[in-house]
């Protein structure tokens, strides 16, 4: 069955320098995710990079939120132009959107929606670091605003390769088709 790309957006998200840093082993996705990007625009599909950040100080860092409350102090001090740059193997081409967004899902505290919108957008492939953070929360929030969803697993990565694993395997595709970047430009 041939992909209906009409209507279909890649989302890059947290695919940043410091963040793909973190992981064991990048080469591999780092290698998936450039693939994924280079059927995108030999598909003429947009592409958003979706990054995370914050203005100097952090003030959107509340101390209820303990995932980001840890690092607030670790914030003060990183240059957060350099901390939002997406990693110079995936490197984003003119006219392609950079996003930034101020919590974990990629909608949260960002203009995502307006420019999912004005694509009339209604599939998103979804491709990030880290599996469990990012990716699922972009997984709930995206199903709950009625888009269709397709998650390249080989493009997604996460500190815990089980947790990958079950989200992949048994989370996922309640909600949204799970393939792997292969896969994905065979349809």
């Amino acid at each position: 069955m041939e992909q209906n790309t009409k209507n279909t957006v890649l989302l890059v998200m947290d695919m940043q320098a410091g963040i793909v840093a973190m992981l064991p082993d990048s080469a591999a996705i780092l290698g998936n995710v450039a693939k994924a990007i280079a059927i995108a625009r030999e598909k003429n599909i947009p592409i958003i990079y979706v990054v995370v950040g914050f203005r100097e100080g952090s003030p959107e860092i509340s101390m209820n939120n303990k995932g980001f409350a840890a690092s607030k102090e670790r914030f003060a001090s990183v240059d957060m132009a350099q901390f939002m740059h997406v990693h110079d193997d995936l490197k984003p081409q003119a006219g392609e959107v950079i996003v930034a967004k101020r919590r974990v899902s990629a909608f949260t505290g960002s203009d995502l929606e307006v420019i999912l919108r004005a694509y009339n957008a209604q599939h998103l492939i979804l491709t990030g670091i880290a599996t469990s953070g990012v990716v699922l929360s972009t997984v709930r929030e995206a199903s709950d605003k009625d888009y269709r969803l397709t998650v390249l697993a080989d493009c997604c990565a996460d500190g815990d390769a089980e947790v990958h694993k079950v989200l992949t395997e048994k989370v996922f595709p309640r909600q949204a088709d799970v393939l792997n970047v292969a896969d994905w430009e065979k349809q």
